[in-house]
């Protein structure tokens, strides 16, 4: 008796550690990028602000339009996304949005949300840009092009091409 359940209660601890592995979806993953711009950080902002005017700057973006409080991102490789600002303030030089509407095939993302910083550095500013994010595809067995890897390369490049033309075009002066 003693042996059956013991074996009775390890088959359990098996199964209990077992299950929830296999039943589990994707898990949030989080992309963060940093750059210095040799600009006082109002001056960054006064760019980087405006929720409507990511095309000036982020190189791999075509055109954005705006419309009560959303924006409609379209990349240059064709795909779509569609933002909703969720807050803005000009006193810490921070705004932050969601993804509404996304677009996998183009970017392989089904739901983001991200935070762009602006903050004092050395003379000049220090910009940071946030996202949190899930793949693609939700199922246990995503593929290789909408899996959490695709989604953390598409989110990590977005974010640091982004930052790299802000700054281009800040210390540029265009």
């Amino acid at each position: 008796m003693l042996v059956r359940n013991l074996v009775l209660g390890a088959a359990a601890l098996l199964l209990m550690s077992v299950s929830p592995a296999l039943a589990h979806g994707p898990t949030p993953k989080k992309a963060e990028q940093t750059i210095v711009i040799d600009a006082p950080p109002e001056k960054v902002w006064a760019i980087a602000k405006e929720f409507g005017g990511m095309a000036d700057w982020h190189p791999m973006v075509e055109t954005v339009e705006t419309a009560d409080g959303t924006r409609t991102v379209t990349l240059k490789d064709g795909g779509k996304l569609v933002d909703s600002l969720d807050d803005s303030s000009d006193e810490e030089m921070s705004y932050s949005y969601r993804l509404d509407t996304p677009d996998i095939e183009h970017f392989p993302v089904s739901f983001y949300s991200a935070t762009l910083d602006v903050n004092p550095a050395d003379g000049g500013s220090e910009v940071s840009w946030i996202g949190r994010f899930y793949r693609a595809d939700t199922g246990n067995f995503p593929s290789e092009s909408q899996n959490d890897e695709a989604a953390i390369a598409a989110m990590d490049e977005f974010l640091k091409t982004g930052l790299e033309g802000l700054k281009a075009k800040v210390e540029g002066g265009e």
